[in-house]
């Protein structure tokens, strides 16, 4: 698996070539953002805003598409003048806009969700500090740095037996559990809604977990239908790295480290 700086900037050369007909596609925790104990103490350095405001400035597509809210990502990513598709793709949030468009069906079932994870957040997940994040349509159970990690999984589990009992799509990722809808909710279904509509030249996604599988086949899907000629699929790696990640990615960086020095390579 290539991962040395040569390698990248060669893998990157596409893009550079035509920027304005590129996309350059992010995930935020672990990717821009360090991942931190607490979700609301997450934020990007400001060395790495530094060159993502100018690959912003050269590039005619860039985004972050994160499993946080729309919302949420742009504030701990700061900067207005990109788009944010948050909860998996289920929202975007377009440059400059004040609140996010929503996918109609993921609404219906909005209600529904939302009832069936305030009432499954009882006094034993509460006792255990398990986290309840409301994201719409999908709500999410956090256990990352809670007092006994392993006690609150086995919780969650139970949590999880019960929603695919009822009628929901559970999806976990590291160290949390989404309960979801039965429709389609995936980085790669936001990235072809955000793009279906653009033909690029070349596009790069980097991400770091289980959910940037979906968004490394939904650039092999535009690709496919004519959208896209050139992509690149860039795994982060960390102590968490999925092994299956690993083996999908096209080249590996280290941490928001090699993440900053991606965007420095896509400037030169």
């Amino acid at each position: 698996m290539p991962s040395d700086a040569a390698t990248i900037e060669d893998l990157l050369a596409p893009l550079r070539a035509d920027p304005q007909h590129a996309a350059v596609l992010l995930d935020v925790d672990g990717v821009l953002a360090p991942i931190v104990a607490q979700p609301d103490d997450a934020h990007m350095p400001e060395t790495t805003r530094r060159p993502l405001i100018e690959v912003a400035k050269r590039y005619g597509t860039v985004a972050c598409v994160s499993g946080r809210r729309a919302s949420d990502a742009r504030r701990i990513v700061a900067l207005g003048s990109i788009a944010y598709l948050g909860s998996h793709g289920s929202e975007i949030l377009r440059p400059g806009a004040i609140a996010p468009e929503l996918d109609a069906d993921l609404q219906a079932w909005t209600r529904r969700v939302q009832r069936f994870a305030h009432d499954a957040f009882g006094e034993k997940l509460r006792r255990l500090r398990v986290r309840l994040e409301d994201k719409e349509a999908i709500a999410a159970l956090h256990w990352r740095g809670v007092p006994d990690e392993d006690d609150a999984l086995a919780a969650i589990e139970e949590v999880a037996e019960a929603a695919e009992a009822a009628g929901f799509v559970t999806h976990w990722g590291r160290k949390v559990l989404e309960i979801r809808p039965p429709v389609r909710i995936d980085k790669g279904a936001g990235i072809v809604g955000l793009l279906n509509d653009t033909d690029l030249a070349a596009a790069v996604y980097v991400g770091d977990d289980m959910t940037d599988l979906d968004a490394f086949r939904g650039l092999t899907e535009l690709q496919e239908r004519g959208r896209l000629g050139y992509a690149v699929r860039v795994g982060v790696r960390s102590e968490e790295t999925p092994a299956a990640l690993e083996q999908e990615a096209d080249t590996l960086v280290d941490g928001p480290e090699g993440v900053r020095g991606l965007l420095r390579a896509l400037l030169l």
